[in-house]
């Protein structure tokens, strides 16, 4: 656990970073007069989003960093007294947890309609932030183009038993799950969770599962993209034998997850917190995503991500409404699969 003091044109902006999100007395003490923001999204974006806000509004922000299941439970345990103001996640079933505990006020509409329709929830309970989606990273070395899974589903069949990896037990792989069940139902979801028990490794982070491929431990890896992208910006020491695979055709291996911004109902600065999601969906706002190299993409109507990415329009993704993902069911039947 530490505490950092970041500058941001003058104001003092307070980052609090834990460790674990429980709420336990080694925790920072959160101060009550600044806007809190629990975030599980990654330090690259926060970081950068929040000095900008605290630059254009003068507004004192503090982060409490988690990841984003441990976080959302957090908040539905805190209930009413929780001191969070915004909730940021990576993936959006956390958000939803929290949504669907009655916890999180309307988004302004003015902030819903700077987001692409697609990015956002049915209810308008919380707003997409950014996306990311996913790919099948491979190693042409081991497994030649025309040899790979025309779906994601085809990982199931013993011809590639022994041939693919991802971090099972990740928020992202779960979300990327959540998707599938939303998108085939429980059946089919559940068979391809038993098989996968059988045919995949298992690794501990979508960078770890990089790595495996491009060093021809597996010839194949479940993750998302920014993880290549990113390396591929930098030395490529874990992406340089490697290549991306999009499934595309609504495939459910060419889900896009979205990441989820919300304000919580018992925000006592609920002005602020919606000034905050309102800046961070702002072509402004989405600029600072599209620049910090996260290389996440960006959802702001009209709002270009790093030229580096293929268009999100290009990935033919299967048509999800975020609220309709189901975290909880999708860690009941991992339990189920033995996989959790």
């Amino acid at each position: 656990m530490r505490v950092r003091i970041l500058p941001a044109a003058g104001a003092a902006l307070a980052l609090l970073l834990t460790a674990a999100c429980g709420s336990g007395s080694g925790e920072p003490k959160l101060d009550p007069n600044k806007l809190t923001i629990y975030s599980a999204q990654h330090e690259n974006l926060t970081k950068p989003w929040v000095e900008g806000f605290t630059k254009d509004t003068g507004i004192q922000v503090q982060v409490r960093q988690g990841k984003d299941s441990s976080m959302g439970n957090q908040i539905v345990q805190e209930g009413k007294r929780s001191p969070a103001d915004v909730f940021l996640t990576e993936n959006s079933p956390a958000i939803t947890v929290v949504q669907n505990a009655g916890l999180l006020a309307k988004v302004d509409q003015s902030t819903l309609d700077q987001v692409q329709p697609q990015f956002r929830p049915s209810t308008g309970d919380w707003v997409g932030i950014g996306a990311r989606s996913t790919v099948l990273v491979y190693n042409p070395s081991k497994i030649s183009e025309a040899d790979l899974p025309k779906s994601m589903l085809d990982l199931a069949k013993p011809e590639y038993a022994g041939k693919w990896g991802a971090a099972l037990t990740g928020a992202d792989f779960q979300a990327i799950v959540a998707g599938m069940l939303e998108a085939k139902g429980e059946k089919v979801t559940a068979d391809w969770l038993a098989a996968l028990k059988k045919n995949s490794k298992a690794y501990q982070n979508n960078i770890a599962t990089m790595k495996a491929v491009n060093a021809g431990e597996v010839p194949m890896g479940i993750m998302y993209h920014y993880y290549w992208y990113r390396d591929q910006a930098l030395t490529k020491e874990g992406s340089g034998n490697t290549k991306l695979h999009y499934f595309k055709n609504q495939d459910v291996g060419a889900f896009v997850s979205v990441s989820g911004g919300g304000v919580l109902k018992s925000s006592k600065r609920a002005a602020d917190a919606q000034k905050f999601l309102a800046w961070i969906t702002s072509p402004k706002g989405q600029k600072v995503l599209a620049e910090s190299k996260s290389m996440e993409y960006a959802v702001g109507v009209d709002s270009p991500s790093d030229p580096a990415l293929p268009p999100l329009d290009s990935l033919q993704a299967p048509k999800v409404d975020p609220f309709t993902l189901d975290g909880p069911k999708v860690i009941d039947l991992m339990t189920k699969a033995g996989i959790l």
